[in-house]
């Protein structure tokens, strides 16, 4: 079966110019965000968008201002014609690849702050990371207009955050957050999997045997918070060599850490562990009335 190349675009006034005519068509637009360097978990979502959309657009951008010092900008994968490819196989319409200027011109000064939940877990360590997702998603959602936008479940407080942000300012778009796509071993998708070593790679499917764990003791009543994170940092640490920078049982909503028994719902439980230079995040949520 052939496959129609998906269109290229990188200046954001283009963009515009084509979402004004697809609503003025009365056409569903649906929007997957992307920092590129595609995988099964970003096609996953393209795929899952394409059903309920007229017109799907994915965004493929590599934003500077959600990187702190010393992490992996520069070194990020930048693929961008095996993203088209993907992309246009996944039923993409457009792929938006714009330049960092086009985005961050001279004399740009505005940004989004959320309060509250980007303070701890991811935020706590990446301080600033949260304003610059807030920030794109923001002008990405701006630019492309979207009715929907799809995002994966792996970046769970991302996905808390972009809920909480969508919510204050009155965004009119929903957001779709589809499950976490694994590997036959349970290793979560992402682009920087390509960084580890092949022992690493070896080790970190122990991470979601981790949260495996850590789900059955909830789920079976009279879990204490204390008792759950000893029992996956025992696990991770007498099984691999992954160096653990967090543990977490929060409130799926609000994030904020459980002390003592966990309930059975609403919880999200996640980590955060290094392998040599490589930084791996994962979670798994247990869902409750709201979540």
């Amino acid at each position: 079966m052939s496959v129609t190349r998906a269109a290229l675009e990188r200046l954001p006034d283009a963009v515009q110019r084509r979402a004004d005519a697809w609503r003025a068509a009365g056409k569903q637009i649906a929007l997957v965000p992307t920092m590129g360097a595609l995988h099964e978990g970003h096609t996953t979502l393209m795929r899952q968008a394409r059903i309920q959309a007229d017109v799907l657009v994915a965004s493929v951008f590599v934003n500077p201002t959600q990187f702190g010092k010393g992490e992996d900008f520069t070194r990020y994968p930048r693929p961008l014609e095996r993203d088209v490819q993907m992309a246009s196989e996944a039923g993409v319409d457009l792929v938006f690849a714009p330049e960092p200027g086009t985005m961050y011109p001279a004399g740009y000064a505005t940004f989004i702050e959320v309060e509250g939940i980007t303070a701890v877990l991811e935020g706590a360590i990446r301080p600033g990371h949260f304003r610059g997702v807030a920030t794109i998603v923001t002008k990405l959602l701006n630019i492309v207009k979207p009715h929907m936008a799809f995002f994966g479940q792996k970046d769970a407080q991302q996905v808390a955050v972009i809920k909480r942000m969508v919510s204050d300012l009155n965004i009119d778009c929903r957001l779709m957050i589809v499950p976490t796509v694994r590997e036959a071993d349970g290793l979560a998708l992402s682009s920087r999997n390509t960084y580890l070593t092949p022992q690493q790679r070896r080790e970190a499917p122990v991470l979601y045997r981790s949260l495996q764990v850590a789900e059955r003791r909830i789920r079976e009543g009279n879990a204490d918070a204390e008792g759950v994170v000893e029992e996956m940092r025992a696990l991770i640490s007498t099984s691999s060599s992954g160096a653990i920078d967090y543990f977490s049982v929060a409130d799926a909503e609000t994030l904020q850490e459980i002390r003592g028994r966990v309930p059975a719902c609403g919880i999200l439980v996640s980590l955060a562990v290094r392998f040599g230079a490589t930084r791996l995040i994962d979670n798994i949520l247990i869902p409750g009335l709201h979540t």
